[in-house]
C-alpha cells in the first residue's frame, strides 16, 4: 500500500476547515495530521469538525505543528490578515501549501511563485474549489470571444470578509485574457455617459466590467456572469449550496500539488491541464 500523504489543516476550526477535516479523514491515501486554530486550542480537532476522537488536538501554533507532525501538505483556510506569512514559513519547512484563502495580490503570487522555483516545491493558490465554479469561469471565458459586454454579480455568506470574491477577480481576468487572444476588445458599456445617483451604485470596475458583491444570510457561494450584445443575453451561473462542494477540488489539489515544484494559481490548471 502507496504511503498516505500527510496533511495539516490551517483554520481547522473554521467552516471550510472543519469541512477539509472531515474530508482528508474520508481519503483512504490521506492522513491528517494537525489542526492549527487559535481558538478551541487543546481540543481534539475530531471533536470539534465532527468524525469523532482522533487524537490530535487543536494548536495556534503553525511553525511548532509543522516541526512536529511533519505533514507534506498544508491546507490553508483562514483570513487574508498574515496569509503571506503563513504560506512562506510552510515553505520554508518543506511543506506544499494548498491555499483556499483568498485577497492574495497578483504581486503576492509572483513572490510566492518565486519563492516554490528557489525551493523545488509545489503550492497551489486557488480562488474556488468547486469543480462547477471552474467550468463556469471557463464557459465565460470562452463566451467573452463573442461578447462585447460583460458583468458579474457574485453572492456570499455575510462572514465573508473580501469583497469582490476572489472568484470574481478570477473571472474578470479570464475574460480579459480571452479578448485579449481573440481580439475582440473590452467591454464599452461603462462609456455609455450613464450618471450614478447613488455612489457604486454599478458596482466596482475591473478592465471594464463591472462587478457586483452581494452579502446576506442563507447564501455560501454563487456567481452570475451576465453577457450582453444587441438583441440577446446570456448568463452563466454556478452555485454551491453546501461547503461540501468544495471538497473535491480540495482533495484534487492535495493530491496535485505533491506532483508539482511551482506555483499553480487557479484549480483550472489542474483540471483542464490549462497553464496558469
Amino acid at each position: 500500500m502507496a504511503e498516505r500523504i500527510r496533511v495539516v489543516v490551517v483554520g481547522a476550526c473554521g467552516s471550510m476547515g472543519r469541512e477539509t477535516v472531515k474530508a482528508v479523514c474520508q481519503a483512504g491515501d490521506l492522513e491528517l495530521v494537525g489542526a492549527v486554530n487559535r481558538s478551541h486550542a487543546g481540543q481534539d480537532i475530531g471533536q470539534v469538525a465532527g468524525p469523532g476522537p482522533l487524537g490530535i488536538l487543536v494548536s495556534p501554533d503553525l511553525e511548532g505543528t509543522l516541526e512536529a507532525a511533519k505533514p507534506q501538505v498544508m491546507v490553508d483556510f483562514t483570513e487574508p490578515e498574515g496569509i503571506m506569512s503563513r504560506i512562506q514559513t510552510a515553505i520554508l519547512h518543506g511543506v506544499r501549501p494548498v491555499v483556499g484563502t483568498t485577497g492574495i495580490s497578483q504581486a503576492e503570487v509572483e513572490d510566492l511563485r518565486a519563492l516554490c522555483r528557489k525551493y523545488r516545491l509545489g503550492a497551489v493558490v486557488a480562488p474556488n474549489f468547486a469543480i462547477g465554479a471552474l467550468l463556469m469561469m471557463r464557459f465565460a471565458a470562452e463566451a467573452a470571444r463573442f461578447f462585447m459586454d460583460a458583468e458579474i454579480i457574485e453572492m456570499h455568506h455575510p462572514r465573508k470578509l473580501d469583497s469582490p470574491s476572489g472568484t470574481a477577480i478570477k473571472t474578470a481576468e479570464m475574460i480579459q485574457a480571452s479578448r485579449a487572444r481573440s481580439g475582440s476588445g473590452q467591454s464599452v458599456l461603462h462609456r455609455s455617459g450613464a450618471v450614478e445617483k447613488l455612489q457604486g451604485a454599478r458596482g466596482g470596475e475591473m478592465g471594464g466590467i463591472h462587478i457586483h458583491s452581494v452579502r446576506l444570510p442563507g447564501l455560501v457561494a454563487h456567481q452570475e456572469v451576465l453577457f450582453g450584445n444587441p438583441s440577446e443575453t446570456l448568463t452563466i451561473r454556478h452555485d454551491s449550496l453546501s461547503r461540501e462542494s468544495f471538497m473535491p477540488g480540495v482533495l484534487l489539489a492535495i493530491r496535485k500539488v505533491m506532483e508539482l515544484s511551482d506555483l499553480v494559481y487557479g484549480l483550472e490548471s489542474l483540471v483542464f491541464g490549462a497553464h496558469s
